[in-house]
């Protein structure tokens, strides 16, 4: 169980990630016909989520190692 075992923890994060992956989102996004008001809106919305997803992993990832460590 990941909650007392950071090197565990570890492993997880790498392999699951409680919000989808940017990339699906992205999909999501193409794959619904917007109107160009909403696109632009979703879009967005859509670089905050992927500067904050990715600068959330490495944070997590980076607490994880010198706990594991």
């Amino acid at each position: 169980m990941y909650h007392y075992d950071p090197k565990t923890a570890l492993e997880e994060l790498n392999e699951d990630a409680t919000l989808p992956n940017p990339v699906h989102v992205r999909d999501m996004m193409l794959r619904k016909h917007l109107s160009a008001d909403k696109s632009l809106e979703l879009n967005r919305l859509f670089l905050e989520y992927q500067k904050f997803f990715g600068e959330a992993q490495k944070l997590g990832n980076e607490i994880l190692r010198q706990l594991a460590g």
